[in-house]
C-alpha cells in the first residue's frame, strides 16, 4: 500500500490487465465499502488495485490513516466478503453506428478488413464488463471487445470527442461521458447521458456492470436525444 497524497492510499495487485484480478479487486472494494468506516470517504476500484480515500484527521484513525486503511484491507481480504460474487447489473446502451455518428468506423473497417456494417454488428453482438471508471468521471473502460475489432489507439488523439461517443482500442471499448479529449477510434454514439452530476447516481455505468450495445437508427437517436 502506498499513499496517494495525504488523503488516500492505493494498494496494487497487478500492473497489467488480468480479468480474474480485476474481478477480485471489485469484490474487495465492495467488501471494504460495506465496512462503512466513518473515516473512509470513498473506495475506488481500478484495473488491478483499489484506492481508499479517507479523512486523515478523523479521531478513529489515531493519527495514522494509512495504517488504518492497510488494516481494513487486510481484514477484508481474510474474510469471505472479498471472495463473494457481487450482484451483476445489466445495462443496455443504445448506439447509432451510422457514419454521421461514427467518424472512424470506415477507417476501422479498412484496418480490420471488414464491411462497416459488419464492424457495427460485431461490436453490438458482444457482452462487455466494466473494468473500472477512470480518466474522467463516468468514463467506463470495458472488456469483451471481439478480437476481430482490435485496433490500436489513433496516432493523433482528438482535442474534443463528442459526449456519448462509443470508441474502441486494443480489446476494450469505452463511452465518452461528455465532451473531452480522446485517442480511441469512434465507431458510434449513444444519445443516453452517460454522466450527469445532477442525478442521484451520476454515472450510468459502474465497475462490474455487464453492458450490451443495441444498434439504433439516426432517427431513433434523435428521438431518444430529446
Amino acid at each position: 500500500m502506498v499513499p496517494l497524497g495525504d488523503c488516500a492510499a492505493y494498494i496494487e495487485f497487478t500492473n497489467k490487465l488480468d480479468l480474474e484480478v480485476n474481478a477480485f479487486v471489485q469484490q474487495l472494494a465492495a467488501a471494504v465499502h460495506a465496512r462503512a468506516r466513518p473515516w473512509l470517504r470513498d473506495v475506488v476500484p481500478a484495473l488491478g488495485g483499489i484506492a481508499l480515500h479517507y479523512d486523515p484527521d478523523h479521531p478513529d484513525v489515531h493519527g495514522d490513516a494509512l495504517e488504518a486503511a492497510a488494516i481494513l484491507v487486510q481484514e477484508c481480504m481474510k474474510g469471505d466478503a472479498a471472495r463473494e460474487e457481487a450482484p451483476v447489473r445489466a445495462v443496455e446502451v443504445p448506439v447509432c453506428y451510422e457514419r454521421e455518428f461514427a467518424p472512424d468506423i470506415e477507417e476501422v473497417a479498412r484496418q480490420v478488413k471488414l464491411d462497416v456494417e459488419e464492424v457495427a454488428r460485431i461490436h453490438a453482438a458482444s457482452d462487455y464488463r466494466v473494468l473500472m471508471i477512470g480518466f474522467a468521471p463516468g468514463h467506463a473502460y470495458m472488456s469483451g471487445l471481439d478480437a476481430k475489432l482490435a485496433v490500436p489507439r489513433r496516432a493523433t488523439p482528438r482535442a474534443l470527442v463528442a459526449p456519448g461517443a462509443v470508441a474502441i482500442a486494443n480489446e476494450q471499448t469505452v463511452v465518452y461521458p461528455y465532451a473531452i479529449s480522446g485517442g480511441w477510434s469512434v465507431i458510434g454514439r449513444t444519445p443516453v447521458a452517460v454522466f450527469d452530476a445532477a442525478r442521484e447516481a451520476p454515472s450510468l455505468l459502474a465497475p462490474g456492470d455487464r453492458v450490451r450495445f443495441r444498434a439504433i437508427t439516426a432517427e431513433e437517436f434523435m428521438a431518444l436525444k430529446k
